[in-house]
């Protein structure tokens, strides 16, 4: 499924959390972070919604490689005398540059979430919130991960629930753990929709699908529509059942 279909059912699944679950608080702030958890698994295509968002740096990498070479050249010609030590420093410096240039679209932001996953990782540790560590680690790895591989399964849904169970417990703030892993389990749910199907339980190699749209094609997008609506109606009709009984 595309994006726009993913996140429109990760928030019409977190309003199902807010509507339908006992004891979970209603919860605008939840019914963002399952429409946030609904794109996750999605990390690991390159041209995803969420990798766009959170690699809003790439377009900067190629100019940091570009001027660790340009430093090390500087560095090699003005610092170091003629032998070994200039010669391979200007290697490295040809080495960085040449990684620049080879860094291109998808490269480049893989890169850029790696750096960003890196980031969180070390907010993480420095605010003693192991969970925030835990979301870097998972934004640093899922992009070097095959599309619909490890994080399309059933224990990275798991992984992502457990992240929200620690920050229940950190944040004091009750539902996440709900909000999220019901967001990243409608993803999972969504895709097996598609012809490719999911792999679940990988890598036990079972596909689980149900062939009813093909991604990107006109009829598979209106089928995604109907799919949004009929769903968005029926946690409405749910919804409003549980508050007249």
């Amino acid at each position: 499924m595309r994006g726009s279909a993913h996140l429109a059912i990760g928030l019409i699944t977190g309003l199902a959390v807010a509507s339908l679950v006992p004891q979970i608080p209603f919860s605008v702030a939840g019914i963002a972070l399952a429409g946030f958890s609904s794109l996750a698994p999605d990390l690991d295509h390159p041209d995803s919604k969420l990798s766009h968002r959170l690699g809003f740096v790439h377009g900067y990498v190629r100019w940091a490689f570009g001027a660790a070479a340009v430093g090390l050249g500087a560095y090699a010609y003005f610092q170091l005398r003629p032998g070994p030590d200039q010669r391979l420093t200007y290697i490295a410096g040809l080495a960085f540059a040449l990684v620049g240039v080879a860094l291109q679209g998808g490269s480049a932001r893989k890169l850029a979430l790696l750096f960003t996953g890196l980031a969180t990782v070390l907010a993480g540790l420095y605010a003693q919130f192991l969970w925030l560590s835990l979301i870097g680690a998972f934004i640093s790895l899922a992009p070097f991960t095959g599309h619909r591989t490890w994080t399309h399964t059933l224990w990275a849904t798991f992984f992502w629930t457990y992240i929200g169970y620690l920050a229940n417990r950190s944040l004091g703030w009750r539902g996440i753990a709900h909000y999220a892993g019901a967001g990243y389990a409608s993803h999972l749910v969504a895709d097996s929709l598609t012809k490719a199907g999911v792999q679940w339980l990988r890598p036990l190699g079972l596909c689980f699908r149900i062939p009813l749209l093909s991604t990107g094609s006109k009829k598979g997008n209106m089928m995604e529509a109907a799919i949004c609506v009929g769903y968005g109606l029926l946690v409405l009709g749910l919804a409003i059942g549980r508050i007249r009984f």
